[in-house]
């Protein structure tokens, strides 16, 4: 019985809020909004849109408040909702505007000839044109920054002398710079092992320098590209009396590497087996904390073909904020030619993004006893010596250095020089008679990355690269070398031989970890072989996807792909599989 009344009751209850839900449902009436200005005042609104139709009187009043805003930026300084009141569907609001003020003339108090030149300051600028608060105050603005970008941060700005007469205003423009400060040291805080002294010269932060802070913001960027660190806080600025030190919150990161992958090729001379090529590098960073590095590469590309790559940079020559680099490149190409090629380069970092490269480069290329002599007749290799001098610009804004998700990189490479050409004893001395045994050679390199975070977890790669080489004579032994993974993925190794080419790549990544992520990946190329006796062109792509992620033992990467073009067809036949660890320490 009782169940039977707490049925009825609810039955009861619920009723009335069925019939509720059944009738249609009243429009809740509109807001008018309505201005009330005397006649004089009404014209100066004339220029001035607003939107007199609300669905409540708060986003009524709201709009209100935006129009006096504005009309106050536009020099109409006494401008003021007086009276607002809500009558039925009409909001009236009863406007001031008043005069507008305008500069009579705003006059050089005390700025320097520097200030005025970096703030824009014009006397003739500010005479019977109206007075905005918002370019009065970015002019403040200019003359501060100006003041701490040059050792002045606690500096201030001012309107001296002021009259007002007849909405017309008369002023001398101030500044105070206070006491110049000078920077005192830099402080590493946290496990990095990194030297204060490394970084002040890699900063550039010397001691008794004008205080800069456009240089501090800046630092942080300097910092974001280097491997071997990472910035657990923004850095901070430490004042005492009329020093600075700037505060680094740093831990390193294990940016020295080991590592190896292999791949799986068929064997051209023998059907049934696979040739096996590898890579292994060697990258020892920040040795004892001073910025210095060194590495070493070496890959088995194809049977009988070899690399082997050296670098060595040394930060802070001397002191200074110079960076000194040498290179060492070593090529054999089974038994067809060996090409020697080091490199001295002297680099300088400036304070946003980039870095400056100046190099000096000889490079020696000789074809081996086993070689046919009848490539070299029909000039596919040579004997040659080129001396070359280039100039090299990275531009470099990544989040991060080793898994980036936002941010560019912008590399340029412009380089001239001279080739000889050595006589070959297996050839007549009659064959270099038709040949210019000196000629200039001009090359050119861009690579541009642009990564787009795509969500939180995942990020889109798009990038371009390519190079090219002038030179009325070019031999194979002078070509670029393309295919494989860090060219044109789906390829062998060295599989293209081309004096100019592009290669376009868009990348998804997809993040599940901090340093872990699946790929899928499109390659798109084009070369040109410019050889004498053998042109050629092409448009080769290449499609995969890869894994890369972290175990006890290191970074393992796996990335399958297959290629197509003129000599290869798109076929699962010749896909390519590369798989490695990457142990840092």
């Amino acid at each position: 019985m009782y169940k039977i009344a707490a049925v009825v009751w609810c039955l009861l209850l619920w009723l009335p809020f069925a019939q509720a839900q059944t009738q249609p449902i009243t429009p809740q009436p509109k807001v008018i909004l309505k201005l009330h200005t005397t006649p004089q005042e009404a014209p100066r609104l004339r220029g001035y849109s607003y939107q007199t139709t609300h669905p409540d009187s708060v986003t009524a009043a709201k709009e209100v408040k935006a129009l006096v805003y504005q009309m106050q930026q536009d020099a109409y300084l006494l401008t003021s909702a007086d009276s607002l009141y809500l009558r039925n569907d009409t909001l009236h609001v009863k406007l001031h505007v008043g005069d507008r003020f305008e500069y009579a003339r705003l006059r050089n108090g005390n700025l320097s000839e520097g200030i005025l030149i970096e703030s824009g300051f014009r006397e003739k600028f500010y005479r019977d044109v109206p007075f905005k608060p918002a370019e009065y105050v970015k002019l403040q603005q200019r003359i501060l920054d100006y003041a701490e970008r040059n050792g002045y941060p606690f500096a201030s700005v001012w309107l001296d002398t002021v009259t007002i007469e007849n909405g017309k205003i008369d002023a001398a423009l101030m500044v105070e710079k206070a006491f110049i400060v000078t920077y005192d040291s830099v402080q590493v805080m946290g496990s990095s092992k990194t030297k204060p002294r490394f970084l002040m010269r890699y900063l550039q932060l010397h001691p008794g320098q004008p205080y800069n802070q456009e240089q501090i913001e800046a630092t942080q960027r300097m910092l974001t590209a280097l491997p071997y660190i990472r910035i657990t806080r923004p850095p901070q600025v430490r004042f005492a009396r009329d020093k600075a030190r700037a505060i680094y919150f740093l831990e390193d990161r294990q940016a020295n590497q080991v590592d190896g992958i292999v791949g799986f090729l068929p064997d051209p001379t023998r059907q049934d087996k696979l040739l096996i090529t590898g890579e292994a590098n060697l990258n020892i960073r920040n040795i004892r904390g001073t910025g210095k590095s060194l590495g070493l590469q070496w890959r088995r590309v194809n049977k009988g073909s070899v690399i082997l790559n050296g670098e060595y940079l040394h930060p802070n020559l001397f002191g200074t904020p110079f960076e000194l680099g040498t290179r060492f490149s070593l090529l054999k190409q089974d038994s067809s030619f060996i090409t020697i090629q080091p490199r001295l380069q002297l680099g300088y970092y400036t304070l946003k993004y980039g870095k400056f490269s100046v190099y000096g480069e000889w490079r020696n290329s000789r074809i081996l006893g086993a070689a046919n002599p009848q490539s070299l007749r029909n000039l596919d290799l040579a004997d040659a010596r080129t001396t070359t001098y280039g100039f090299n610009y990275i531009w470099n804004n990544l989040d991060d250095f080793y898994f980036p998700r936002r941010g560019r990189l912008v590399e340029l490479d412009l380089a001239a020089g001279t080739k000889t050409l050595l006589r070959n004893p297996d050839l007549e001395k009659s064959f270099y008679d038709t040949l210019d045994m000196r000629s200039t050679q001009l090359s050119i390199s861009l690579r541009a990355e642009n990564f787009f975070r795509v969500s939180k977890n995942s990020a889109l790669l798009a990038r371009l690269q390519g190079e090219a080489l002038l030179n009325d004579q070019l031999f194979l032994n002078d070509m670029y070398r393309l295919g494989g993974l860090t060219s044109i993925r789906g390829f062998d190794d060295y599989f293209f031989y081309a004096s100019s080419y592009a290669i376009g790549t868009i990348e998804y990544r997809l993040f599940t970890a901090a340093d872990s992520y699946v790929l899928l990946f499109y390659d798109q190329a084009y070369y040109r072989s410019e050889l004498e006796k053998s042109k050629a062109s092409g448009w080769p792509s290449g499609v995969g996807g890869g894994i890369s992620f972290s175990t006890g033992a290191g970074i393992f990467q796996l990335v399958y792909s297959v290629g197509r073009s003129e000599q290869q067809p798109l076929s699962l036949k010749y896909s390519k599989i590369h798989f490695g660890i990457t142990s840092k320490f």
